[in-house]
């Protein structure tokens, strides 16, 4: 990589003002009543419209909401500190919320550096809260669909900011439940194949689980605004990681995935119906 070309490249990206899209606000987006659900600012009356008939049926969607959120904080933390990786390609990075996932990583080593991928353009229009890193890393927005990994993989932003001959963390936060085997596990697969041994992908995804009656029924609310929701069994969660070593302590409820490096949240097993898991590609 050409230190000077990725340094002209990202200088006229953070300067460069988004361009004019359609947000589609009369619609839900499943980004925006994530963001509802969190208590975020970034949603309007069809996402907000959706969230309060989801709480209406399953009350613990914000206590998943938050659970899955610090999770991700948890993930890539512990993906820093304890397994040394520098480098994060976050697929579906979501509206920004602070602290966004370079935040955190760069809180451990400033020299990290992360790729956003997304395609929602509200994403897209707050794209330049993703481009604050600090002097020593480096963060990239592009625009990209994770059912079609090699068009954003080959975008000139990917090889200006990520190293892929070093190892990657690919993070895949609250993403995967939007789409159906058929649809999800062919990219996943091409995402993981595309990057080299000593990586890591960390995915969570949403479960009936432990909420068999509540679950569907939120679902179907999704459902009802266009969004497909796929809730997914532990063994089905589990075969995302088929080939991966999975890290400590495996694939669990996101509340109990190592809550010692965040502050304690409190949510029951019942409140949380998202698995997780971290996984090293060998």
């Amino acid at each position: 990589m050409d230190s000077n070309e990725s340094d002209s490249w990202l200088i006229e990206t953070d300067f460069e003002q988004p361009p004019q899209v359609d947000l589609r606000t009369d619609r839900a987006h499943s980004a925006r009543v994530y963001d509802y659900l969190l208590g975020g600012k970034t949603n309007f009356p069809a996402d907000r419209e959706v969230g309060d008939r989801v709480l209406a049926d399953l009350p613990t969607a914000r206590a998943g909401a938050a659970a899955a959120r610090a999770v991700m904080h948890r993930m890539v933390r512990r993906l820093a500190e304890e397994h040394g990786i520098r480098q994060f390609l976050d697929v579906g990075t979501g509206i920004p919320t602070a602290p966004n996932l370079h935040e955190v990583v760069q809180a451990v080593d400033p020299a990290c550096r992360v790729v956003y991928v997304d395609n929602d353009p509200i994403v897209l229009a707050h794209s330049r809260a993703l481009l604050t890193s600090t002097p020593e890393g480096r963060t990239a927005y592009v625009e990209g669909d994770l059912r079609d990994p090699e068009e954003f993989l080959a975008d000139p932003a990917v090889a200006a900011t990520l190293d892929l001959t070093r190892p990657v963390a690919l993070t895949l936060i609250n993403i995967v439940h939007f789409l159906s085997d058929e649809a999800a596990h062919p990219p996943v697969r091409k995402l993981l194949d595309a990057l080299p041994s000593g990586s890591f992908m960390a995915l969570t995804a949403g479960t009936a689980d432990n909420a068999p009656d509540q679950v569907p029924v939120g679902a179907r609310r999704y459902a009802e605004a266009g969004i497909e929701v796929y809730a997914r069994s532990h063994a089905e969660v589990e075969r995302f990681f088929a080939g991966l070593e999975l890290d400590d302590p495996g694939v669990v409820l996101v509340n109990r995935w190592h809550p010692e490096l965040g502050e304690p949240s409190g949510e029951a097993d019942g409140e949380v119906s998202v698995y997780g898991g971290v996984g090293r590609k060998p």
